[in-house]
């Protein structure tokens, strides 16, 4: 099965009070070590694959550039990552490939290289289209900027675009909101993800939150009924439109049999297919030898990886493989087939899960029809705690790392 490239960029220009990623600002003289260490472990991966006892495919269909800010390297950086994968890699002619871009870093020069290195699809981190809240939480960019730069993408022949946004930043409110989702809506991209503000240690913004304190704006950030109200009103607004709910956090507009919005690249997540990722906290998935699967990640922090710390090797047990199946799953609208389940891991195998499947129809966070089991529109809210219910205690307490942003 064809692989997922991910690729993770480090480097910001600023950074920004929400985010919980492994990335941070470095003077341009960190850039260059970082690409030629990245060279290096695209190069080893195949090696990496054999220690582990992995089985790496030839081909790739989706490569992902994702940080970070990718777009904040020069033209001869990103021509040398992309051109390593293809010396690695079997890249298919329809292959998607995503670069994340801040709105504006989108020179005429960088849209051509992007072009040059063949990407198809950018995802733009505009977060809100409110000048206020983008620049409360750190974002650089304005409305305008914004939407010029869609326009430049457009004219160059890109227009597979996806567009970020975040329910729950300071100082949002009901109608800024609705202003900055219509905005998303009249700029016509086919793709949007719409991310309820994360409050947690690992951000600036999180650890104020959590503290009770003012800084970086913290005591304008809408509480969590508002929050959950937002995401909801996306939901219906992008719905209404024809941009349709296909994942927690993912829309896409209606598209031909010939051409299918959808994250190609993400769904590899969600569905447990193969990928690999290179660089700072990038996370793999791939089959194994002596296990179901193995998951495996590089370290966390740009000085370990430079320094080449050891990959944080996890192998999948099939209870394991089980858990993922139905977290991961049913992250996505359509849900999981469970007979599909019984026939890949057995009928007894997923008895196991019944109670947990069973207190959460009852608790109307699932809805089940058919052999098809799913979120409602409330178990979308509160996913978490549905997730949570999958999951055995030792899990519970930390080892999901599943996603290699």
């Amino acid at each position: 099965m064809p692989l997922g490239l991910y690729i993770s960029v480090p480097f910001c220009r600023t950074k920004c009070s929400y985010c919980n990623f492994a990335s941070d600002v470095f003077s341009k003289s960190a850039y260059e070590n970082y690409v030629a260490r990245l060279l290096e472990d695209i190069a080893g991966a195949r090696q990496l694959a054999s220690e582990l006892g992995c089985t790496l495919d030839d081909s790739a269909d989706s490569i992902y550039l994702g940080g970070g800010t990718p777009s904040i390297l020069d033209a001869s950086q990103l021509l040398r990552i992309f051109a390593a994968l293809h010396g690695q890699f079997a890249v298919t002619p329809d292959a998607e490939v995503t670069v994340e871009c801040a709105p504006g870093t989108l020179t005429p020069a960088l849209i051509g290289t992007l072009l040059e290195c063949g990407v198809n699809r950018v995802s733009l981190g505009v977060q809100s289209f409110v000048d206020q809240e983008a620049q409360s939480v750190g974002r650089l960019h304005k409305r305008s900027t914004v939407l010029e730069e869609i326009d430049r993408l457009r004219k160059a022949g890109l227009a597979n675009l996806n567009i970020d946004l975040i329910a729950g930043l300071p100082h949002q409110t009901a109608e800024s909101w609705a202003f900055s989702v219509s905005e998303t809506i009249a700029a016509g991209v086919p793709h949007v993800s719409v991310y309820m503000l994360e409050v947690d240690d690992d951000s600036r913004l999180g650890r104020e939150l959590i503290a009770g304190g003012s800084r970086y704006h913290a005591h304008f950030v809408p509480d969590d009924d508002a929050t959950a109200d937002f995401y909801q009103q996306a939901c219906e607004m992008l719905t209404a439109v024809g941009i349709v709910q296909y994942e927690i956090s993912n829309f896409a507009r209606a598209a031909s049999p010939a051409q299918n919005n959808e994250s190609r690249h993400n769904l590899k997540y969600w569905t447990r297919q193969p990928y690999v990722g290179f660089g700072v906290d990038a996370h793999s998935f791939l089959a194994a030898d002596h296990h179901q699967a193995i998951r495996f990640a590089a370290p966390e922090s740009l000085e370990a990886y430079m320094n080449r710390a050891p990959h944080t090797v996890m192998p999948v047990s099939a209870q394991a493989a089980i858990e993922e199946s139905f977290f991961l799953g049913l992250r996505l609208n359509r849900g999981i087939d469970l007979e599909c389940l019984r026939k890949e891991f057995s009928v007894d195998a997923i008895a196991a899960w019944d109670s947990a499947i069973h207190q959460c129809l009852h608790d109307g966070l699932l809805e089940h029809k058919g052999t098809i089991l799913r979120l409602t529109a409330r178990g979308r809210l509160l996913s978490n705690e549905v997730f949570a219910g999958f999951l055995n205690e030792e899990r519970k307490v930390g080892t999901g790392h599943v996603n290699p942003r």
